[in-house]
């Protein structure tokens, strides 16, 4: 039931409070005509929320303060305040007005859990953004689903959290401070050293840092701001430590050598997410690998990166390749290597079509040749540095940088007549996601983790439904990454980062401190360096020294742990832990469904022993309106704050600068820009983006995002407020909203068009709420839209018109106008707690505005107050199926109206209808199709009777023909004259495009204009069509 009406209650928060004050921010001043008692007002900050009048009598002051879940209250008694209920503005203004209304909600806690809920927890956990970042339209996407989940479980009675944090981002935090340090005071890190560099990490952290969060705020996440957490801060650290001793314990982390993504401008391994590939041109480089003691004979190779051949240690054919069979178990001579020899091995992973069917393998600097080096026990040669320079097993070209190498190589190839040829090829190059250097594949000595025993219980989890994942078509993929799961390196030669629990043992001061990278053989994993000292004693004696291992952890192994670490985790009695953990929902974008969301049910399982949520829901990637990927170099990517505040082109234009685009890339963007935004980009309001991102939320994999349409909502926003604007002006000053229980017992005597919109509304609810639970967003934006759109305003707005305008001594008016508004006020009030979840701060101003029932509990909010549930009293099918035919009526009748060019002119509209039961129904809403179809009266024609003459004619179907009387209305010799000048006026125009056409040299003209040609050609014969029919309808008016 709606919790609506007086001054003292309970809401979902707990005990509620309502204040008399100043008027609040951004609304319209008060009349004050005549003493008023305000029946519900709430405080906002040093003003107030809305008002909300009623008959004169004693007012309330009432005063309240949040803490988590609960609310306290006081209350003193006040003179009566001389008000009225405030009007609404001409429009939303949302600048103004959703700040005003997000300050007001956190500052009363209306986001924090509510213990006393009677409903089941609902938790999400927010993914971390990072705290270098700014919004993209991939963030406003995912903190719309959330905050429409959380909202919806919150309004339904369940304890919700939805608790936010940012994430330390390793290398995008280091290399944004590094870069500040380099321009603003010409520093580097290694200058600063580790300690001093870190601190000046935080001290960026502190200022920059709660940057994103305030824009999170600007969407209307609706999270709890005070359980705020970040990756880095004490508990979640704690936490990490754990994590890594324990699984190390296990056996589940170990060191060893593997090939990884190296960064060489960062000098460190990035995770795979790191690394995009793009297509570029290159060149393709054929040569001969000459085969040892045969002089003359050699193998055809070709390379993309003829650098690596100084690292090659084998050359692969196929068995069965006849080309090739007689040089397997012989060797090749490395070009340029001083005589380096290498086996031709034979392998079925060559393929004999592609390239020249011999493969070099280079196992030290491609991950194909690293699996292929394994399993055929080739010895791995680097020739690289970790500067992408090479090093001395490179010879001669030690120290060069490797594309230079590669030029040098290739030249001295050329020069000893192995180069066979060169051609332009595209390939997929590896680029760094944040350098933009391409990335190189290193066999480097990191640490990992071993991922098999992990996978096992990851996959059984999804496979018994103990976790959902949605769509469920990523279950497949899920499963296919995790069959072949590879371990995972997890360490990174970074400085801002959880720093590996791991301490090198030596046996004296000396010998730590003359160790390569202060690393030994030796090592203990503990908690903190006195717990590390400990077990290094009691395993090597008391003279030890200890050199904490220098590298961090990927940041996706505390993301890993987020669900969890951030609730209390590892200590098993925190509150937050026992009461919210396992999550119910992890909702984020498919593309890191690996990355992500599998290694959090891999830890969680693990190191909980449950599941870390119990469905995953996978937004579709956010592109442009051409299905672009949003680049800076194209210029399309969005900032959501744009759309919402509005933004010129010269603003837009102004964002291109002091970033990493070069001047040929910013006036590329540029016109991307002014091709897209022309006008800059509308402000929008976060409502109308909210609504746009989650009515293009289909199980698609990508959704093409068009500004146009989130500007289409904005006008739909203005149209709904002014809408609600009209139909307040209809509930007087002292209406009171009758119950539900007397609205459902009087139900069957309103008028048919509230029984109607009651019913349509009553299925709205359920589809909405089905659509809901089922994670459909789509359908659920579809169907509030259909209501409030072509139900409310289209039809029940105009046929409540007539009624409110009878005269009240007229039998049944008063009656008639009393349900229309009690019909009107449930409409809009369940409508907009309907829709809030979607569009909260519009829904919050209307509600707040609209009068409260008498003698229910006090809401100070829409967001505590219940969502709609679906009453079957109000169900009234049949007469939905009898607006559905009188909407084919009224469809019919405007097609006729347009067809006669008839605007403002009512004329007499007859029905004839052999169908009994449609007869009884035309009858019975006679009025209310001329209300729509804008006709003087409807006169359902009896049985055996005819329409007068002067009527045009049009079929229904079959059983139903309308007769609308046009004599009086319109002179059909008059308009006859008018459409045959149009005829004279379209055949000229024919009659020019034909002599066009037939002109010997229009065969050379180009196809796009030829078929623009067409295209005009068709729309005229259509015009022309029309226009003789037209003309022929007249002629029957005249006979």
């Amino acid at each position: 039931m709606q919790r609506t009406g007086v001054l003292s209650g309970t809401g979902r928060q707990g005990a509620v409070s309502i204040s008399v004050a100043a008027r609040p921010l951004g609304v319209a001043p008060i009349s004050r005509p005549k003493m008023m008692r305000c029946k519900a007002i709430a405080s906002a900050g040093a003003g107030m929320l809305g008002l909300r009048c009623g008959a004169p009598g004693p007012a309330l002051l009432r005063t309240f303060s949040r803490n988590r879940g609960s609310v306290a209250m006081s209350a003193a008694a006040v003179q009566d305040a001389p008000t009225t209920r405030v009007e609404l503005p001409k429009n939303f203004e949302a600048t103004t007005s959703e700040p005003r209304l997000y300050k007001w909600w956190e500052d009363r806690g209306y986001f924090k859990p509510n213990p006393a809920a009677t409903g089941e927890p609902f938790v999400i956990s927010m993914p971390p953004p990072n705290v270098t970042g700014r919004l993209h339209m991939g963030h406003a996407m995912f903190v719309t689903l959330q905050d429409v989940m959380i909202r919806y479980a919150r309004m339904r009675g369940k304890n919700t959290l939805w608790l936010p944090g940012t994430d330390h981002a390793g290398i995008a935090t280091q290399s944004v401070v590094e870069k500040m340090l380099a321009k603003d005071e010409g520093v580097s890190r290694l200058a600063l050293g580790r300690e001093a560099f870190t601190q000046r990490v935080w001290e960026w952290k502190a200022q920059y840092g709660g940057f994103i969060t305030e824009q999170l705020r600007r969407l209307g996440a609706s999270c709890d701001w005070t359980r705020e957490r970040f990756t880095l801060d004490e508990g979640l650290s704690n936490a990490v430590a754990e994590a890594f001793v324990r699984l190390h314990d296990e056996g589940l982390i170990y060191r060893g050598s593997y090939m990884v993504n190296w960064s060489p401008s960062l000098l460190t391994a990035v995770s795979d997410l790191e690394v995009e590939y793009s297509e570029e041109q290159g060149s393709l480089f054929y040569f001969k690998y000459p085969v040892a003691d045969m002089d003359g004979e050699f193998l055809p190779v070709a390379t993309t990166r003829p650098e690596t051949i100084l690292g090659d240690t084998a050359v692969a054919v196929h068995p069965e390749d006849e080309r090739y069979k007689k040089y397997i178990g012989k060797e090749c001579v490395v070009p340029c290597s001083g005589g380096r020899r290498i086996p031709i091995i034979a392998d079925e992973y060559v393929d004999r079509e592609f390239g020249t069917g011999a493969l070099k393998i280079t196992p030290g600097h491609d991950i194909n040749d690293y699996e292929i080096g394994k399993r055929r026990g080739l010895p791995t040669i680097n020739i690289m540095n970790k500067d992408a320079t090479l090093n001395a097993a490179a010879g001669r070209y030690s120290g060069m940088e490797r594309f230079a190498a590669r030029k040098a190589l290739w030249a001295d190839m050329e020069a000893e007549g192995l180069v066979i040829k060169k051609e332009p090829h595209t390939s997929r190059v590896p680029r760094s996601q944040r350098s933009g250097e391409i990335i190189e594949p290193l066999v480097s000595e990191q640490w990992f983790v071993r991922m098999a025993p992990l996978a096992a219980p990851a996959l059984e989890a999804v496979q018994q439904g103990n976790i959902r994942l949605i769509p469920d078509r990523f279950e497949k993929i899920y499963n296919n990454w995790l069959e072949n799961i590879k371990d995972w390196c997890i360490s990174r030669q970074l400085w801002w980062g959880h720093r590996i629990p791991v301490w090198y043992v030596f046996s004296s001061e000396a010998e730590a401190a003359a160790a390569p990278e202060g690393r030994s053989d030796k090592w203990v994993v503990a908690r903190s360096e006195a717990e590390a000292l400990d077990k290094a004693r009691g395993l090597y004696g008391q003279g030890v020294a200890l050199r904490q291992e220098e590298d961090v952890l990927d940041t996706w192994f505390s993301s890993g742990l987020w669900p969890f670490s951030t609730l209390g985790w590892p200590n098993a009695q925190a509150p937050d832990l026992k009461t919210f953990y396992p999550t119910q929902v992890m909702e984020t974008g498919h593309d890191i469904l690996f990355f992500w969301v599998a290694r959090m049910v891999m830890m969680g399982i693990q190191l909980t022993g449950q599941v870390p949520f119990k469905q995953v829901y996978l937004h579709a990637m956010v592109r442009d309106a051409h299905g672009r990927k949003m680049s800076k170099s194209l210029g399309n990517v969005i900032d959501p704050l744009h759309v919402i505040e509005g933004i010129s082109l010269e603003g837009l234009h102004e964002t291109l600068l002091g970033g990493n685009l070069e001047g040929k890339e910013v006036e590329r963007a540029k016109a991307g820009q002014k091709a897209d935004f022309p006008e800059g980009i509308e402000e929008c309001g976060t409502d109308a983006l909210r609504f746009a991102l989650v009515a293009y939320t289909t199980q698609a994999r990508d959704i093409n995002l068009d500004i146009k349409r989130v500007v289409a909502y904005r006008h739909w926003c203005n149209k709904l407020w002014n809408a609600i604007r009209f139909a307040m002006m209809n509930l007087p000053a002292d209406f009171v909203p009758a119950s539900d229980e007397e609205i459902d017992a009087s139900l069957p005597s309103f008028p048919l068009p509230s029984q109607w919109i009651l019913s349509r509304l009553n299925g709205a609810v359920a589809a909405v709420v089905k659509a809901l639970e089922e994670y459909d967003f789509a359908t659920a934006t579809q169907r509030l839209y259909a209501f409030w759109q072509y139900d409310l305003c289209d039809v029940f707005i105009e046929l409540m018109k007539p009624v409110m305008a009878r005269d009240e001594t007229e039998p049944g008016a008063a009656a008639a106008k009393a349900s229309t508004r009690n019909t009107l006020w449930v409409c809009l009030e369940t409508g907009l707690r309907l829709l809030h979840p979607f569009m909260p701060f519009v829904t919050e101003e209307l509600w707040q505005r609209l009068p409260k029932r008498a003698g229910g509990p006090s809401v100070p909010s829409i967001m505590l107050a219940d969502y709609p549930s679906p009453s079957a009293a109000r169900d009234n099918s049949q007469l939905e199926k009898d607006f559905d035919f009188a909407t084919t009526v009224i469809t019919r009748t405007r097609k006729l109206r347009s067809d006669y060019g008839l605007v403002k002119q009512k004329p007499h509209l007859y029905v004839a209808c052999t169908d009994e039961g449609k007869h009884q129904v035309l009858t019975a809403l006679s009025s209310e199709v001329a209300t729509l179809t804008t006709s003087s009266e409807v006169s359902v024609l009896p049985p055996g009777t005819s329409a007068p003459s002067g009527c045009s004619v049009g079929i229904v179907d079959d059983s139903t023909t309308l007769h609308m009387l046009l004599k009086g209305i319109l002179d059909p010799a008059l308009e006859i004259q008018k459409l045959q000048k149009k005829v004279a006026e379209v055949e000229g125009r024919i009659d020019g495009m034909k002599r066009k056409m037939a002109l010997p040299t229009y065969d050379k003209t180009p196809d796009n204009v030829k078929a623009d040609d067409k295209e005009r050609m068709s729309k005229a014969e259509a015009e022309l069509s029309a226009a003789h029919a037209a003309i022929a309808d007249f002629q029957k008016l005249l006979q």
